[in-house]
């Protein structure tokens, strides 16, 4: 599987994240090949990782068994079109971690018949600890799902959805979750500071709790709830603080933010879509009753 020959289609942050992770996998540079109109950025990736560039995409993907659409989901569908007729010739397996490009909109850019694997990484993967959905269309081969997880656990964890509109929900889960923890540690550090910690500490001491209280979720059989009641104990500190959290409604308050971005995913990804091509069930469900949010029960 480590053999087969890898074209991106853009050379930015999340290629260079995954290349990494290929290569530290055991993928050989030989094989990867990127395509990038920018000298400056091919040239950085070729002497860190010794692999083909050029700034032709044609050139990249007739040496590829797998295409991985690695571009802006604003400038996809000119990079899609720009290649479909190679692509229909030689038929890869076809990646995209465009954000909001839907499998139908973008078999329909590359004139149909593809199989294709829609991923949604997020930004820790550009230090190998990302968490990546994956979506695969009914052509995608058993052989060609194992290598697209392969692919994609190169750079940290990697799950299927079965439901295409499920990416959506992931895009406010995974792919933007990351700013929420970055603004809970944010409030954590401030507050610390406000009572009196140096800030120095308080940084320190608050990227390391993040860090160490993942770790522990990662390596429990226990749920996120049963871990929270193991360091809660009756009448401690941390009681009292769960108390003002929970009359604060936070729960309610994580609920309503992937809500709105949940909605702001598939108004985005219908502004994308190609014309006729969406279909109807991935629409926005903005009229759905959530009744984890307060409002809606």
């Amino acid at each position: 599987m480590k053999n087969n020959k890898i074209a991106f289609v853009g050379g930015g942050n999340m290629a260079r994240s995954l290349i990494g992770g290929l290569i530290a996998d055991g993928y050989q540079a030989r094989n990867i090949w990127v395509s990038d109109p920018h000298a400056a950025q091919r040239d950085a990736l070729q002497q860190a990782f010794l692999i083909h560039t050029t700034g032709e995409n044609q050139e990249a993907i007739a040496h590829a068994d797998v295409v991985i659409f690695a571009v802006k989901p604003q400038i996809l569908k000119i990079a899609a079109e720009d290649v479909a007729p190679a692509l229909q010739k030689k038929k890869p397996l076809i990646i995209s971690i465009a954000a909001g490009i839907r499998e139908p909109t973008l078999n329909a850019w590359l004139g149909g018949h593809h199989a294709i694997v829609r991923a949604m990484p997020n930004t820790p993967a550009m230090v190998g600890s990302g968490a990546t959905a994956l979506y695969a269309n009914p052509q995608v081969t058993k052989l060609q799902h194992n290598l697209a997880e392969s692919i994609m656990r190169a750079v940290g964890l990697a799950v299927w959805v079965d439901d295409e509109a499920q990416m959506d929900i992931v895009t406010a889960l995974s792919g933007s979750g990351p700013a929420y923890f970055f603004l809970v540690m944010e409030a954590l550090e401030k507050a610390a500071v406000d009572l009196g910690l140096p800030a120095e500490t308080a940084h320190l001491l608050t990227l390391q709790t993040a860090y160490g209280a993942a770790k522990i979720a990662l390596e429990s059989s226990e749920s996120t709830a049963a871990l929270r009641m193991r360091v809660t104990s009756p009448g401690g500190t941390t009681e009292q603080a769960i108390k003002v959290l929970q009359e604060g409604n936070t729960e309610e308050l994580f609920c309503a933010a992937l809500l709105a971005a949940h909605r702001r995913s598939t108004e985005l990804a219908e502004l994308l879509v190609a014309p006729g091509i969406l279909d109807p069930s991935l629409r926005s469900p903005a009229t759905l009753a959530h009744p984890c949010v307060a409002g809606d029960q």
